[in-house]
């Protein structure tokens, strides 16, 4: 999870977004980590899914043609590689308002975290 928030130098300020990524290190239960990525929607305004490129050609079109469908965003990387992953955006995601509800409630989770 991540706030991408406007600079104090900008002269137009953009809205605070929140972008959260479900990264998966192998290419087992792809599916259900893009289920886990479609949950971080209820509050964030925008979320990803992350991949071994490595993955099956099938799970990786599969998971290409979902993320298409409901905005979710993903990204490929060499996991035989941690110095220098190679992150490749597949499919943007695409910004929506997230439920304030759970913003909120996900945040104070984390706050000493993100604001420390």
């Amino acid at each position: 999870m991540a706030l991408r928030e406007p600079r104090k130098s900008d002269i137009i300020k953009f809205p605070t977004e929140i972008v959260t990524a479900e990264i998966k290190l192998d290419s087992a239960n792809l599916i259900t980590a893009f289920g886990q990525a479609c949950a971080y929607r209820l509050f964030s305004h925008k979320s990803y899914i992350v991949v071994p490129i490595n993955s099956l050609e099938d799970d990786i079109a599969r998971l290409d043609t979902l993320s298409r469908i409901f905005g979710i965003g993903l990204i490929l990387f060499d996991s035989s590689s941690p110095k220098n992953p190679h992150f490749t955006i597949r499919v943007r995601a695409t910004t929506h308002d997230p439920d304030m509800f759970y913003v909120n409630r996900c945040m104070k989770i984390i706050e000493d975290e993100l604001f420390s």
